[in-house]
């Protein structure tokens, strides 16, 4: 088989592209075990098909009455809207129906794991973890602060290392901190602390 031919091109482009296009934005929003190509193939041509199933009504609309011919620019910007973008907006109404409370009581949230679904939020918190040696570290989790996500291991990045005092609060970030990096071997549970109005004042005292 020619694979330059331009019918096979064609059919290629048309059954696989926005597949690959629903397929990849998906695995942007919830990240996961890569899968073989093989199934990766059959999932995009899937994918493909949903999606001309759901743009049947407006391509039966164009093919038959000869925008082609009367608006050609039309006719191309709405095959790249339905090759490129509508995969797009499918996974994003997708995700959003999969994250609602209803969704939920029929099928499982579509994020796998804990660790991915409170720190995908990017809220800020400060942070205790506790480590198998059972000693704890503090930090703060902000803005320049980095949590991994699946399926790489659970690493953890926190922006600003504090001193925790004996009852385990935060007494005062380290001398000089650029924050601390824990490692997921090391990690036994991590604890979240909302992160409040007026605390950038309290650090401030706490640096002087």
């Amino acid at each position: 088989m020619d694979v330059w031919n331009i019918n096979t091109l064609s059919l290629f482009i048309a059954f696989v592209v926005p597949g690959f296009v629903s397929l990849k934005t998906y695995q942007l929003l919830f990240p996961s075990e890569s899968i073989s190509s093989d199934k990766l193939l059959i999932d995009a041509i899937a994918y493909s098909s949903i999606n001309y199933a759901i743009l049947l009504w407006p391509i039966y609309a164009i093919e038959t009455h000869n925008v082609r011919a009367l608006h050609p620019t039309a006719y191309v910007l709405f095959y790249v809207f339905a090759l490129l973008i509508a995969p797009v907006i499918w996974i994003y109404l997708f995700r959003w129906i999969r994250t609602t409370q209803i969704a939920q009581c029929a099928m499982p949230h579509p994020t796998s794991r804990p660790w991915d679904y409170v720190f995908g939020k990017r809220h800020p918190y400060w942070i205790v973890v506790t480590l198998k040696s059972g000693k704890s570290v503090g930090g703060r989790y902000d803005t320049s602060s980095f949590a991994s996500s699946a399926p790489a291991p659970e690493q953890l990045y926190l922006e600003e290392h504090w001193v925790l005092n004996e009852d385990g609060g935060f007494e005062r970030p380290r001398a000089e901190t650029a924050g601390i990096l824990i490692l997921p071997s090391e990690i036994v549970t991590v604890e979240f602390f909302r992160l409040g109005y007026g605390e950038d004042d309290v650090r401030e005292k706490a640096t002087q």
